[in-house]
């Protein structure tokens, strides 16, 4: 099968990289509530990134 490659614009790799480096530094000031684990907090972090880039 052939593979779909997907554009993404410098401009939009900076600004998802700026969101993510915003949200370590907010997540090193203010802890999440729960602290179920490390691969909790990983799907969370995914499950943002998903909805910001919609």
């Amino acid at each position: 099968m052939a593979e779909i490659i997907q554009f993404i614009p410098k401009a939009e790799r900076e600004r998802i990289r700026l969101i993510r480096e915003a949200r370590a530094i907010y997540d090193s000031i203010f802890p999440p509530a729960s602290s179920l684990g490390g691969q909790q907090d990983k799907a969370d972090a995914s499950r943002r990134d998903e909805v910001l880039l919609s």
